[in-house]
């Protein structure tokens, strides 16, 4: 399965001590280098991040279609747009992404994403994890991962917890 991530997943399982998680699930992960740099980025601030940077399952990848790169521009941040560039470009099974307008700009390309609920949802199906609402939960406090209300209570509905 080709996988492509923009920071934000795996950030935010850096921030809780489950970064492991994408491994398992997907066993190679290729992240663009504006990804790279954000997540090395952590680092500034005070994060450790040596579950990444020992991670030899993480692929760096450019894009090669400079063109598509400076048209997302327009519309998102640099680590976003190198990653759907890349998604397209390899034709990923899935890309890895959080931001909302990310997404919805991958769907209108025809890329199939998934956030990082969807795949806690799919490792608990999987086996991988006991409780998805417990991760959330990590998530929002440790990583002051946003959600709302009352999507987190469709996740609960989902995850049958």
């Amino acid at each position: 399965m080709l996988i492509v991530s923009d920071t934000s997943p795996i950030s935010n399982l850096i921030l809780i001590g489950r970064l492991s998680l994408l491994r398992d699930m997907y066993q190679v992960v290729i992240v663009p280098p504006k990804v790279h740099a954000e997540v090395l980025a952590l680092e500034d601030f005070g994060e450790d991040i040596s579950a990444y940077t020992t991670a030899n399952w993480f692929e760096i990848k450019a894009p090669e279609n400079a063109a598509l790169v400076q048209q997302l521009l327009e519309k998102l941040d640099e680590g976003e747009a190198e990653a759907i560039a890349l998604a397209k470009e390899l034709s990923a099974d899935f890309l890895l992404i959080d931001e909302r307008r990310g997404w919805k700009i991958a769907d209108e390309m025809g890329i199939s994403s998934i956030g990082l609920i969807g795949i806690l949802l799919k490792a608990k199906q999987a086996g991988l994890l006991p409780s998805v609402m417990s991760v959330v939960d990590e998530l929002r406090t440790k990583a002051e991962f946003w959600i709302k209300d009352s999507f987190y209570e469709q996740i609960r509905d989902l995850a049958e917890e």
